[in-house]
């Protein structure tokens, strides 16, 4: 299972995972909201994401997506107003009068939840249609004819999650440790503001995209 194809797709998954998105954008925002422990879990909820894809992959019922436009077209709607919820969610807490500054400092590791995090990451991955068509169109290019597509698929999948697991998780650490600088009202009111903004403009992005 370990071969050239396997290394090709590691080099290419690697240059992948470290390009900004959505994901990207929800691991910082909720680091800035909460803690380092919010961000891994945003991340572990992002790479869940990927096992669902790889396994309709292999399944072959990402072919389903792929070829009818009406699925295709409620997946991506229901995505990007996602995206845009999420994304409305920072801006409202970013514009919040200062007098408020105070009260939220002291609540601020209460402001998110890991089953809240895991969830955000999770649904913003699994309902992102260009996720699953990329995995589809992807992954059997690294696919020997005598692999199992499943298993295969799987363990691709697998070394896809421990790249963005890395990269997202040490991202998580970098942005905790300037904690000191981000945990300024207005530099987090800011930062959360950008990524608010950052995330509703890739949800009105994905929703005006053609396929």
């Amino acid at each position: 299972m370990f071969d050239s194809q396997v290394f090709a797709f590691m080099i290419v998954a690697a240059v992948l995972t470290i390009t900004p998105g959505a994901d990207t954008m929800l691991v910082l925002r909720n680091v800035i909201r909460g803690s380092r422990k919010d961000g891994i879990a945003t991340t572990f909820g992002i790479c869940s994401g990927l096992f669902v894809h790889a396994l309709l992959s292999g399944l072959g019922v990402s072919i389903i997506l792929m070829h009818s436009a009406a699925l295709f077209h409620v997946i991506k709607t229901v995505g990007a107003f996602y995206l845009v919820w999420l994304g409305f969610q920072s801006i409202r807490s970013a514009v919040k009068s200062e007098a408020d500054d105070d009260k939220n400092d002291e609540n601020f590791e209460k402001l998110t939840s890991v089953r809240k995090c895991l969830t955000e990451g999770f649904f913003t991955n699994v309902l992102n249609p260009k996720v699953a068509i990329f995995y589809l169109a992807f992954l059997p290019q690294f696919i020997g004819p005598g692999d199992n597509v499943i298993i295969k698929s799987m363990i691709l999948a697998s070394i896809h999650y421990i790249m963005a697991i890395c990269w997202l998780c040490g991202l998580s650490a970098f942005l905790d440790k300037s904690r000191r600088f981000v945990e300024k009202a207005s530099v987090r009111r800011m930062t959360e503001g950008f990524c608010g903004m950052i995330l509703v403009g890739l949800g009105i992005r994905l929703m005006l995209e053609k396929r």
